[in-house]
């Protein structure tokens, strides 16, 4: 049952300040936000955040839900379960699905699963492939995130390679075209160098190897020249290497951005370092690369050359990240623990709550233009995050809600929890606990 809901002693992050106040939510919106709100309702549910922190709900430009064709590793229910346990309120699924998001049929399809099954509000988007032009031009750009190109392999096999088609989708659509980048020619070298040395059991340390930095910058820098070429709206997901953040700029608000950045969780938490102990837990492509790189990272990100933080969640089962370095699979589940990640490196004084808020829920709704999301703002949608910034718990089995049942994270202490999550006003979340209650509504796009 729908009930309105006020939050009192807020501490409420929006638009670079922390101010103290009430938040008042009637039905799915945010009615009013003051310093004190009274109302005298029996029908109103009333939660004291005692200075707790809220944000507005995340919006993750970047996940892999897996339906359909793989659900055995997950699907829009359980992930979208896992990721408003995390405090992601929106999502953007990619294409690489079986069968892939390559017709306005099959997009329209997963719009249908996911009125049916998602928590958390949803858009998807539509994959570009070597030969589908004629379907790209069908696409309404006010009902759909964006178009996602794969310039290098990854799950599902989705490699758009060919420059002409490539210059030809980058002249031809006005939406934000998100790419992979990393060069294919140099990963097949490298791959060949490296199976003729250890065979298919190589060592995952080598995996920053064989998807190298010059991979990554050969194919960003190839596409944002592209992009200036043909007056492209280009967004390069996952940044992973500092060299490429010298390709973009800061000197222009994001709005007026005709090419941005990505850079997602794993690649500022983790390093090189990592795979003696993670191991294929943290192969992801890009790969997780050196702690120099994770360094230069966090510095684009915090003087806004990078303008997003997403999760590339994109779960796979123990049974299949457990093979032998060419069999394993890249990707990890990461919605339900983003935050709680990011939070804690608000702890170390990595990063201030503001910009967290900034780069997680603004930048996100700037640049895909989602329509009255991202912000804490009276007549916006009620998606709200309440976080107690001194609460500690710990990773483990029994409160990871993936369907694959791990996380990188896994054994590690955070010091923040999410208390509550509200999706279109009303409380899906709280304490531990996920309300099945599906509140998740279709993204809409103000283009």
């Amino acid at each position: 049952m729908k009930r309105n809901t006020l939050i009192k002693n807020a501490r409420i992050v929006n638009e670079g300040k922390i101010v103290e106040g009430d938040i008042l939510i009637e039905d799915n919106i945010i009615k009013e936000i003051d310093t004190s709100i009274s109302v005298k309702s029996a029908d109103i549910l009333v939660i004291d955040v005692e200075g707790n922190y809220v944000f507005p709900g995340m919006i993750d430009d970047q996940v892999h839900f897996r339906e359909p064709g793989l659900t055995h590793k997950g699907n829009i229910e359980s992930e979208s379960r896992a990721a408003i346990a995390g405090g992601i309120t929106s999502f953007i699924e990619m294409p690489n699905t079986n069968p892939q998001t390559t017709t306005v049929e099959k997009l329209e399809e997963k719009f249908a699963i996911a009125a049916n099954s998602s928590y958390a509000n949803y858009s998807f988007m539509f994959g570009g492939t070597n030969d589908n032009l004629d379907e790209i031009l069908k696409v309404d750009p006010k009902t759909v995130a964006g178009l996602k190109l794969f310039l290098g392999s990854s799950t599902g096999n989705m490699l758009v390679d060919d420059p002409k088609v490539i210059e030809k989708i980058f002249s031809s659509t006005d939406m934000v075209i998100s790419v992979h980048c990393e060069d294919e020619a140099t990963i097949k070298a490298n791959l060949a160098k490296y199976k003729e040395e250890y065979g298919d059991d190589i060592p995952m340390e080598m995996h920053p190897k064989i998807r190298s930095e010059e991979a990554c910058y050969i194919s960003s820098s190839k596409a944002i020249e592209l992009a200036k070429k043909t007056g492209a709206r280009l967004h390069v997901f996952h940044l992973s290497t500092g060299k490429e953040t010298s390709l973009f700029s800061n000197k222009i608000p994001l709005k007026d951005k005709k090419i941005t950045a990505e850079v997602c969780v794993h690649h500022l938490m983790f390093s090189e370092e990592d795979y003696a102990k993670k191991g294929s837990h943290i192969k992801w492509n890009p790969a997780v690369k050196t702690s120099k790189d994770r360094d230069q990272l966090w510095k684009a990100l915090l003087d806004d050359r990078i303008d997003v933080i997403a999760t590339d969640h994109a779960p796979h089962t123990l049974e299949e990240k457990n093979n032998k370095y060419t069999s394993a699979p890249s990707g990890g589940p990461l919605v339900q623990h983003a935050l709680m990640a990011l939070m804690e490196a608000h702890h170390q004084g990595k990063i201030s709550v503001e910009k967290i808020v900034e780069k997680a829920c603004h930048n996100p709704a700037i640049l895909f233009n989602v329509e009255k999301r991202g912000y804490i703002k009276e007549g916006y949608f009620a998606d709200l995050v309440i976080i107690d910034p001194q609460s500690p718990w710990t990773v483990n089995k029994s409160n990871i809600l993936y369907k694959c049942g791990w996380s990188p994270f896994e054994g590690n202490t955070f010091k923040s929890r999410i208390t509550h999550t509200f999706v279109n006003g009303q409380l899906v979340y709280n304490n531990f606990n996920v309300l099945e209650v599906k509140a998740g509504q279709r993204l809409t796009f103000d283009r």
